[in-house]
């Protein structure tokens, strides 16, 4: 047997192709596949070696699909037949104008790293299209158009302005929140870290500080997390005995409720997630009971009824949108229909656990009315022993004011000017004696 030495052996991809081409197999598995973008990064920059190239992987994809509306209006301004939605040759034009025209990549290096990733499709049209549109000094909008479905919907729930508004909220990156562990602290680590706060406890960074180089960050004195997702917490107070955090990973929450004085019992279905809560929770030198269960299971219970229960439950998170545009593409009506029955089931579970004259808060990172507003009335139509104990302004950051119905929703375009907030749903309950 003899060797051909005459094969041709493949060349290595100019560098840059391998970060593209990974970024491409990341838009793919969320446009086609329904996949997060975190979940997706793993197996899509499997061959990267580099944090950097990761990274970039990950930039690039989320610019693409933050901007997929509007970069596809770009697309189809230069082309005389429209492409395909899912072809090859408009997923490559994306990313080279997103790279040029929201990361500030010279026009010839987006181009030639993605020209490759066509792999003898149709390269004169691609190059042809960016060619033409580099000409016309194309720019991209200040306000981001959202996929079609959603402004649709969120149009019929909200109003036109907060389409706008979320819009607008999506075409920058969002700020760093930090919680505090020590409340009383907070003109202190506002003055050291050169924020600003709009509430006890917190304090916002500009977009990009790097985290594990802040001061504060070894000594545990806080946690990132978004100044919303620290209300449903706050909506317990101090620590009045138990609590169950209930879907409690990452562990916000349950760091909230350790260092507000109460004994918390933080339950999650994640034995991953649940490490990373873990460490956190020996970070800041917080403590709480960490258990792996599913509460779907209905073989698990917790040992006797609580004081207090905290459910912030699975949703389709187009609540935090800014930080994830891939919700967008994936959150349709059927996983927002999956997600409400698991909500119902998990919220009136979850309160056969709480005490008489205990307090129930349920929440999500939904826009969702399904997801929030329908659960809290469906909950009450079914619970007669459970009624709202409405939140006041005064627990609330200035500018967000409770619904007259008691409860809290958080919506695009509130506290905008210092920097915006997640969109979140919050309700106090309280299970009569």
């Amino acid at each position: 047997m003899s060797l051909n030495l005459n094969r041709p052996r493949l060349a290595p991809e100019a560098p840059g192709v391998p970060a593209r081409r990974a970024a491409l197999r990341l838009i793919d598995a969320v446009l086609r596949r329904g996949q997060a973008l975190e979940q997706a990064l793993d197996g899509a920059a499997k061959d990267l070696e580099l944090r950097e190239d990761r990274a970039l992987a990950h930039a690039l994809a989320a610019a693409v699909l933050r901007r997929t509306a509007d970069l596809d209006t770009l697309i189809d301004s230069a082309t005389r037949m429209k492409l395909a939605d899912d072809a090859k040759a408009r997923t490559v034009l994306r990313m080279a104008l997103a790279q040029v025209l929201d990361m500030g990549t010279p026009p010839h290096a987006a181009i030639s790293t993605v020209l490759p990733l066509v792999d003898g499709g149709p390269r004169k049209l691609v190059h042809g299209v960016f060619g033409t549109l580099m000409r016309g000094e194309v720019k991209l909008p200040e306000s981001v158009a959202l996929p079609p479905p959603v402004s649709h919907r969120w149009r019929g729930y909200w109003g036109n302005q907060v389409v706008r508004d979320a819009g607008q909220a999506i075409a920058a990156p969002p700020p760093l929140d930090l919680a505090l562990a020590d409340p009383s602290r907070t003109e202190e680590w506002a003055t050291r870290l050169e924020g600003i706060s709009l509430m006890p406890g917190h304090v916002r960074l500009p977009a990009g500080a790097a985290v594990p180089f802040l001061e504060g960050y070894d000594e545990g004195a806080w946690w990132v997390q978004d100044l919303a997702a620290t209300l449903p917490a706050r909506l317990l107070g101090r620590g009045k005995g138990r609590v169950l955090d209930l879907c409690a990973a990452p562990g916000g929450k349950t760091m909230q409720l350790a260092a507000a004085g109460w004994n918390v019992t933080a339950v999650d279905a994640s034995e991953s997630r649940l490490a990373r809560l873990s460490e956190n929770l020996a970070r800041t030198n917080l403590k709480a009971d960490v258990v792996a269960a599913d509460l779907r299971n209905r073989n698990w219970q917790p040992e006797g009824e609580a004081d207090a229960v905290l459910l912030d439950a699975p949703c389709s998170a187009t609540g935090i949108f800014r930080r994830h545009p891939d919700v967008l593409h994936r959150a349709h009506g059927r996983l927002i229909a999956e997600m409400a029955e698991l909500q119902g089931q998990l919220l009136h579970r979850s309160a056969k656990w709480v005490r008489p004259g205990g307090t129930l808060v349920f929440a999500t990172c939904s826009l969702e009315p399904v997801e929030g507003e329908e659960q809290v009335k469906t909950l009450l139509n079914s619970r007669p022993d459970f009624a709202i104990e409405p939140v006041g302004v005064e627990e609330l950051p200035e500018g967000v004011t409770p619904q007259s119905e008691g409860w809290v929703r958080i919506l695009p375009g509130m506290l905008s000017d210092a920097g915006g907030l997640d969109g979140f749903f919050m309700v106090r309950l309280r299970r009569q004696d």
